[in-house]
């Protein structure tokens, strides 16, 4: 078993979603046997920890998953920890989601080249 960082991205929105695109950029810890298997134990992290709840002012919160977006080998670490997060806050919220789709798919990829090459 091998550990990774993943980058995991949710996207935050409060009541109606007429507001700056905001999101926030987690990166955990993941062990897994190779990066294909990080990537999917990342992606589940992130599905399952997508939420709602009420703010203080009674709005409702959605903290939506978006996806994967970076995957990096570490050594030596504890599954499912959140060592990094950032907030981001963007004019277009879906040029920035759609950024994300793009890295995950770019990381999924090289991951898969990576794999391939062990064999």
């Amino acid at each position: 078993m091998k550990w990774y960082l993943a980058k995991i991205v949710f996207r935050i929105i409060c009541g109606d979603g007429d507001h700056k695109a905001q999101f926030d950029e987690q990166v955990r810890l993941v062990l897994a046997e190779n990066a294909d298997e990080a990537f999917e134990k990342a992606h589940q992290i992130g599905e399952d920890e997508q939420d709602s709840f009420m703010n203080h002012i009674e709005q409702l919160v959605q903290w939506k998953f978006i996806n994967v977006s970076e995957l990096y080998q570490l050594h030596d670490m504890i599954h499912g920890a959140e060592v990094f997060s950032r907030i981001e806050e963007h004019e277009d919220g879906e040029n920035y989601t759609n950024i994300v789709h793009n890295k995950a798919r770019h990381t999924r990829e090289r991951n898969a080249l990576m794999l391939f090459e062990q064999v």
